[in-house]
C-alpha cells in the first residue's frame, strides 16, 4: 500500500504544474509580462501540492481502514485503506493544483493583465 501512494504522489507532483493564464496580450509589454509571471508562478509554487496530497492520503487510509477493520478482516482493512489513501492523495493534489490556478491568476489580475482564462 505505501508503494502505492508513493508512485501515485510522485506521478503527482511531477504532473502538477500551474497553467499559464491566457492573458489579453493587447497593449502588454512583452518584457514586463515576462516578469510578472514568472513572480507570479513564485507565489503560486508556494502551494505544496505532494503535502496536501499526502495529507489527503493519510486521512483517507486511516478512515478506510477503520471502515474495512469494521467490515472484515485485515486484509480486507488494507485494501480498503490502500483504495482510500490513493483516492486521498488525489483529491489533495486536485485540490492544491487548483489552488495553485487561482493564485497564479490572482496574482496576474493583480498586476493589472486582463486574465481570460
Amino acid at each position: 500500500m505505501r508503494q502505492t501512494v508513493s508512485c501515485l504522489l510522485g506521478a503527482l507532483v511531477l504532473a502538477g504544474c500551474a497553467n499559464d493564464p491566457i492573458i489579453d496580450m493587447r497593449g502588454v509589454d512583452e518584457q514586463k509580462y515576462r516578469q510578472d509571471l514568472a513572480d507570479c508562478r513564485g507565489y503560486a509554487s508556494q502551494v505544496n501540492v505532494a503535502e496536501s496530497a499526502a495529507k489527503e492520503a493519510a486521512i483517507g487510509a486511516a478512515v478506510g481502514g477503520l471502515i474495512g477493520a469494521a467490515v472484515g478482516d485485515s486484509e480486507t482493512a488494507e485494501r480498503i485503506g490502500g483504495a482510500a489513501a490513493v483516492g486521498g492523495a488525489a483529491e489533495g493534489a486536485e485540490s492544491a493544483e487548483k489552488r495553485k490556478q487561482r493564485v497564479l491568476h490572482r496574482c496576474m489580475k493583480g498586476r493589472g493583465y486582463s486574465v481570460l482564462g
